[in-house]
Formats: C-alpha cells, structure tokens, sequence
C-alpha cells in the first residue's frame, strides 16, 4: 500500500494533542482499535464508497472499534468529512511510531538462515538495545537464502552480517585481485 504523506500529519497532530493533555495510553488504545477496524481491504472499500451514506460509515467504525474517547472520535469524523477515513490504519501506524519513539522504543526486523532460540533473540534485544540507546524489540524472520549470519534492520539503518554479503563482497575483491 503507499503511504499517503497526510497519514504522518495527522499522527503528528494527534500525538501532540494527546501529549499535551496526558491522554497517550487513551489515544493508544484507541488508535489501535480503529487501525484494526479498517484493516481489511473490504473495511476499506466501504469507507471509500461515496455511495455509502457518513453516518452509516460512522455507525460501521463505531461498531467495529469500540467507542473512542470524544477526541478521538473528532478526528474520525474531521477525517470522514474530508473524505480520509481509508487514511485510519496508516494514522494508527504512524501515531504508534511516535509513541514508540517517544517511549525509547525501537523495533528490530531480524531476518536468519535458521530460527533463533528464545535466549539468542533476547541476547540480540540486548546488543541492539546497547547499541542504539533505546529498548529494542527483536521480530525474527527465517530467510535460508542468506546462509548463515543475520540482517538487522531497525528502522532506516540496515546492518548486515549475512554470510551471504560477505560471500559477495570475498568474491569482487578477489575478482579486483586478478586484475591487478
């Protein structure tokens, strides 16, 4: 799905709203609850539908979400008559990553050729968390096609230790070795 560069705004405006009047675990659970709601691409087609009457749009969100906080509730139906409901699941992704980042809190995409024990993923939390200064939450993913080693990548930083880029890199420099 692309990203719709509004989604970051809104989050942004939430998140200080929401820190501003001490409401970020309210405004969390919240947003996590609309996010699901609009999670499926049918839940989608629905809001898009400009047949569908608002209040009934409302009326599905309500239903399917829970009642948020009035605040809350604001933003969805600021959103619903700007015609951005579909916008709700990146909203709650984003506003998530603020909160994670205003929490210390970074997330780790691990991929390995082989699972990890239980030990060996906090022991990589740990490093990660050394690391980078922030608490880090380790999501392992099994991909056999880097051999050996692991790619880490935590947000927009990407460190990697597969012994499939090493294999890589051994052979150019010996490649530039025959040259020479």
């Amino acid at each position: 799905m692309l990203r719709d560069p509004a989604a970051k705004r809104y989050a942004q405006a939430a998140f200080e709203l929401a820190s501003e009047r001490g409401e970020l675990d309210t405004w969390e659970a919240d947003m996590r609850s609309l996010g699901e709601a609009l999670a499926s691409a049918e839940a989608i087609a629905y809001v898009e539908d400009r047949r569908a009457p608002s209040d009934a749009k409302l009326t599905f969100i309500q239903r399917t979400a829970g009642e948020p906080s009035p605040l809350v509730w604001n933003l969805v139906r600021l959103l619903e008559r700007k015609r951005r409901l579909a916008l709700l699941p990146q909203i709650a992704e984003q506003f998530q990553t603020l909160l994670d980042e205003h929490r210390g809190i970074a997330h780790a995409q691990v991929l390995t050729a082989v699972a990890m024990s239980d030990g060996e993923q906090r022991a990589l939390a740990s490093r990660l968390s050394d690391l980078t200064g922030k608490t880090v939450l380790v999501q392992t993913h099994e991909e056999p096609d880097i051999l050996g080693g692991l790619v880490v990548r935590i947000g927009d930083r990407l460190i990697d230790g597969s012994t499939r880029t090493k294999l890589v890199a051994l052979k150019s420099r010996l490649a530039g070795a025959d040259r020479g």
